[in-house]
């Protein structure tokens, strides 16, 4: 690794834990130092559960489980962003703009009100599985368009409105539900972290693990097909199969963020590409751990953000990261035009 990189990483690294650290003290209810190292051992020392003290009990019910998950499905969308920026070799193309988000979002609210509505509990691993069916539709209707256009922004306009089709849908069936704590779902449609729980942090952190795990070991293979398939086909590269799975994990990863966060717009789109800027390299081995250092320490901000600034009112994740991000993609696409 070079030194470039290593510094790159370590700054990460470090900001994510800064940024960790404000997540805990920055809310409705200010915390300090103090509090938050008295919270922990004392929520430690009680366990999760039923913990007594105010700080304690606000740290690991509320703000723990919050911080975590920002940190995983931030990683999650990110890693997700590049591996379809690989498979249709374009910087724009994203979980959110090509529709994918939208389809796991509409498929999730579906199972949610026919569930809920006749009583049902719907567990975390259940709206995963709801999301991801939800996304492999969307992804397969972006494919099949693929085969019938040559232009890659014709496919984008496509993947738009896809989204556009899918979120609108999706706002009609929460919007005229009957039962109220469906309604509430409003919330979650626009994008946010509140609510997050132990047991969603559990399922959310096994599967993103295990995808990145797998996206990690598909470093070579698909540093060889960023050369062109006809490079990775000579280098022994089973570029059907290699294609498959990243569809797959793209998937995984992005429903995964759906299911407990809803669409998070353009996280998936701008870091990776800032991470490849910064590290000066095209590597799957770097890029892969620096988009999702990346999308962890943007995540975590953007919620820092969301819930604080505004607090006790709470802003949606996705309006924050379009602030901060909108910019990052237009510039992108000014660059790309130029070229």
């Amino acid at each position: 690794m070079k030194k470039r990189e290593i510094i790159a990483f370590t700054i990460m690294i470090l900001m994510t834990v800064l940024l960790a650290c404000w997540n805990l003290t920055a809310g409705s209810l200010s915390l300090s130092a103090r509090d938050i190292v008295s919270g922990l051992l004392g929520g430690f020392a009680s366990g999760t559960q039923g913990v007594g003290d105010t700080a304690a009990a606000v740290i690991f019910q509320i703000r723990l489980p919050r911080l975590i998950a920002a940190i995983f499905l931030g990683g999650a969308l990110s890693v997700s962003g590049f591996l379809l920026q690989t498979f249709f070799n374009n910087p724009i193309a994203g979980p959110y703009v090509l529709g994918i988000s939208s389809g796991a979002k509409l498929t999730v609210a579906v199972a949610m009100i026919v569930l809920l509505g006749g009583g049902v509990h719907i567990s975390s691993a259940g709206m995963v599985v709801a999301a991801f069916l939800g996304s492999l539709l969307a992804m397969g209707f972006v494919l099949a368009i693929s085969t019938r256009v040559n232009s890659m922004s014709v496919l984008i306009v496509c993947g738009i409105l896809v989204g556009y089709i899918c979120s609108a849908v999706t706002d009609f069936l929460v919007t005229f539900a009957d039962d109220t704590n469906i309604v509430n779902l409003h919330n979650w449609s626009m994008g946010s972290l509140s609510g997050t729980d132990w047991e969603g942090v559990r399922v959310m952190t096994i599967l993103v693990i295990l995808a990145f795990v797998a996206a990690f070991c598909l470093s070579k293979p698909i540093g060889a097909y960023q050369l062109g398939e006809v490079y990775a086909k000579s280098m022994g590269v089973n570029t059907r199969l290699l294609r498959l799975l990243i569809i797959l994990l793209s998937s995984l990863l992005s429903a995964t963020v759906t299911a407990f966060a809803g669409p998070v717009s353009f996280v998936g789109i701008a870091i990776p590409q800032l991470v490849k800027l910064v590290m000066k390299t095209a590597r799957p081995l770097v890029l892969i751990p620096g988009c999702f250092l990346g999308g962890a320490m943007v995540l975590l901000l953007c919620d820092g953000i969301a819930r604080s600034v505004f607090a006790p009112a709470e802003v949606s994740i996705s309006s924050v990261t379009a602030v901060f991000l909108a910019p990052v993609v237009i510039v992108m696409m000014m660059k790309r035009r130029a070229n």
